[in-house]
């Protein structure tokens, strides 16, 4: 077995020095191919980041010379399967600093990962009028979850409204608080508008009247460093996808006093340790959680994905592409046909916009005629736009890969969406 098919395309030094980003795009073949005979302009890492070269190369690396079930086999192919896949918890434990590898629970992605603690968690725990805060800037997959359990317990939803820059109302927030508080769920950046909630507070604000606290980080996991020990969480969510990992996998952390208390949430292979018609007795963590064959290639990759972001750092990631959001939106700005929805202080780099006479998707698709890849709607939070009374906007979203000329190539084209709608 190769453990690492490809080396990394890129020299990582010790200070925050800018990105080269030309070098870095090279690690993405999709971003040298083009789009209508024209360079391929990349603005949707927000829905779905593309993959390096090093995490295709590990899911082809594994099919071609060691697959084979893991957890399961006591031949050589099953044994370094098994050992590839679960390195990838030990580098998810380190990328948000869990106290124990045991704490990161392998799911489809964080919206399973969402589900799972409102029905194992939250059916044990949420009862009749208990309350369960969420904010209104939430995605659609960590909405619906609490309303299922809210309307199966008789438990109160309440929603942190928004300030009209995009930022939660922290001082709402204080007041919606109170002994009746069972679980907070909120992002720690919003998908939609980019802003970036004061997570830690809210934590530690929940914890004063004993409520628990998920945090859907999908958004925040490629933008900055997560450490869930610092933060307090009582559960963390993000997906590999995100992260220019593969999809299908994603990961739930939960603090091991509460996952142990947890019953499992589906049964079958890997998550007993005795089975019989009588009685079936479960497996210790993680494999409590984590029923049947799972994605074996995609958690092998995801190592990678996490490997990758880990050696450019962090913080150098995070520094580019504030300077990148900045460029952009003072180019935005000088445009009178361009309003920006969410602007609140220390966003992430996603800009969400509107255009008088032009409809989102209209935008969306002139623009990926001149190959310019945006989304467009109501980016699966509709009480945003409900918030801002809009149907939906159009959505630039930043990664490692972009720099200031993806910015003017999307000015560029913005500039033929007003000659057509004026």
């Amino acid at each position: 077995m190769n453990a690492t098919p490809t080396s990394l395309n890129l020299a990582v030094s010790a200070d925050p020095a800018p990105l080269d980003v030309a070098a870095l795009r090279k690690d993405f073949p999709i971003l040298n191919e083009p789009v209508y005979g024209k360079p391929f302009t990349f603005l949707d890492s927000a829905a779905s980041a593309q993959k390096p070269r090093v995490v295709i190369d590990a899911e082809k690396e594994l099919f071609e010379h060691y697959y084979a079930n893991i957890h399961r086999g006591v031949y050589k192919y099953s044994q370094d399967s098994t050992e590839a896949y679960e390195r990838t918890r030990e580098t998810v434990r380190a990328f948000i600093n869990a106290e124990r590898a045991r704490e990161c629970i392998f799911v489809r992605g964080a919206t399973e990962g969402i589900n799972l603690v409102a029905q194992t968690w939250g059916r044990q725990n949420i009862a009749s009028g208990d309350e369960i805060i969420l904010a209104e800037l939430e995605h659609h997959s960590n909405i619906v979850p609490w309303q299922m359990l809210a309307e199966e317990k008789g438990a109160i939803i309440k929603v942190i409204p928004l300030l009209d820059d995009g930022s939660v109302d922290m001082a709402a927030y204080d007041g919606l608080l109170s002994e009746r508080t069972k679980m907070v769920a909120v992002a720690h950046i919003s998908n939609s508008i980019g802003t970036l909630l004061p997570v830690k507070e809210i934590i530690a604000k929940a914890h004063a009247v004993g409520a628990k606290v998920l945090i859907d980080g999908c958004q925040a996991a490629p933008h900055m460093k997560i450490d869930v020990q610092d933060l307090g969480a009582d559960f963390y969510a993000f997906s590999a996808h995100k992260v220019y990992g593969p999809t299908g996998i994603g990961v739930i952390y939960g603090k091991e006093s509460l996952l142990d208390s947890m019953p499992p949430w589906q049964g079958g292979g890997d998550m007993i340790s005795t089975v019989s018609f009588e009685k079936t007795t479960y497996n210790d963590l993680p494999h409590k959680f984590e029923a049947g064959t799972p994605n074996i290639s995609g958690g092998i990759a995801f190592h990678h994905a996490l490997e990758y972001v880990t050696a450019i750092g962090l913080d150098r990631i995070a520094a580019h592409e504030a300077r990148l959001l900045a460029y952009a939106e003072d180019k935005l700005r000088n445009s009178n046909s361009v309003r920006m929805i969410g602007t609140a202080p220390g966003k992430s780099a996603i800009i969400s916009f509107v255009m008088e006479h032009a409809h989102p998707h209209d935008i969306g698709t002139i623009l990926d005629r001149q190959g310019i890849a945006v989304r467009a709607g109501h980016h699966c939070a509709q009480p945003v736009m409900d918030r801002f009374n809009i149907p939906g906007t159009a959505r630039a979203s930043f990664g490692l890969y972009n720099d200031e000329q993806d910015v003017d190539r999307l000015i560029e084209g913005l500039a033929k969406v007003m000659d057509i709608f004026g």
